[in-house]
């Protein structure tokens, strides 16, 4: 989409900042995160140059940077570099809303250079505001937020080079290496992957008028559709473009407010596109709903099986939660990666 490539305000190409260059900078900066330890590469990891975003060798993570969500996306960050083998290799490419005033994408940049002066990222601004026109209410408001949405956008926001990358939310921590995540198989027709949950209830995610209009609950014939999580995926954007999924996605939003088709936010498109259609992923890379649901966020234990990446979806998170003395169990696992400052330190 050209419009979103003309709205790419600085893009870093993932060149780690010399500590000269920001050393200014980042004394300037208001530190509210402490800095997180550099991490190393281990001796068998491929080579790559520093200035080369299109290096085979590097492992594309993309997230979203905002406010609101900052603590979580840096515990989520330093979670990914601690676990993974190969920490230097790895870059990050952050969307940030367009309509943030410009002073405060600096103190956002700012606050990720500052806690890890030596991470490989790129900061890119993403055009919500073409986006709000499309977004319809849902159960909850945080998910009608348009950040959620930019993982739509992510073929056009990024470059062209970098085919294949790993979407991450901001309310998650990784205990395994990324790069594992990241070597998942898209091959054939397969544009991402990500786990699969066949025991929830599918229908539930769609109206009574969706499945009640034939040309629509037909959209998901001959497809063993299942749910999926959002928050946690491999995508390969070189296929994305190549099929223009963007513009399939977004033809499914138009439809919702026309007529409401879904009430869940930015999942039921990416369903209604994908679903029974993407490569399989093992459980473990989401034990989501860590956040309880949308409505009153209880604490929630663990699902069976082996852990690689635990994901507060849902309306709790556990900064929140810790703040507020009230933490659930399991956010006791996310609390050694917050590297928010002591509140007196902040205040000072």
């Amino acid at each position: 989409m050209q419009r979103q490539k003309l709205l790419l305000l600085f893009h870093l190409l993932c060149i780690a900042p010399t500590a000269n260059a920001a050393t200014a900078e980042m004394a300037a900066a208001r530190r509210l995160f402490r800095e997180a330890p550099k991490f190393y590469n281990s001796p068998d990891c491929p080579s790559v140059a520093s200035a080369d975003i299109c290096s085979p060798g590097a492992i594309h993570v993309a997230m979203t940077l905002d406010a609101a969500y900052l603590r979580g996306s840096m515990a989520a960050i330093l979670s990914a570099l601690q676990h993974s083998s190969c920490p230097e290799n790895i870059c990050f490419h952050f969307a940030v809303a367009a309509s943030v005033a410009a002073a405060d994408r600096g103190r956002l940049h700012r606050a990720v250079a500052s806690s890890f002066p030596y991470l490989r990222f790129g900061v890119y601004a993403f055009d919500d505001a073409a986006v709000t026109g499309l977004i319809s209410t849902s159960v909850r408001s945080a998910l009608d937020r348009p950040l959620n949405y930019a993982r739509n956008y992510l073929a056009d926001l990024l470059p062209p080079c970098v085919r294949k990358v790993v979407y991450l939310d901001s309310d998650l921590v990784l205990v395994d290496d990324v790069a594992k995540l990241a070597a998942t198989l898209l091959d054939g027709d397969n544009i991402l992957a990500a786990p699969e949950y066949c025991n929830a209830n599918f229908t539930s995610y769609f109206t009574p008028t969706f499945w009640a209009n034939p040309s629509l609950s037909l959209t998901f014939e001959g497809r063993r559709a299942c749910y999926f999580n959002t928050g946690v995926m491999v995508i390969d954007l070189k296929k994305w473009r190549e099929g223009d999924y963007t513009t399939k996605i977004v033809e499914w939003m138009e439809l919702q407010k026309r007529m409401r088709i879904y009430e869940l936010g930015s999942l039921p498109p990416f369903l209604l596109v994908f679903a029974g259609r993407i490569a399989p992923v093992d459980h473990r890379w989401n034990q989501h709903g860590l956040g309880g649901d949308n409505f009153r966020g209880l604490c929630r234990g663990l699902h069976p099986g082996p852990v690689s990446l635990l994901h507060w979806s849902g309306k709790g998170k556990p900064w929140v939660r810790l703040d507020a003395n009230r933490p659930c169990p399991l956010d006791a696992l996310w609390a050694p990666y917050d590297l928010l400052q002591a509140r007196f330190a902040i205040e000072s």
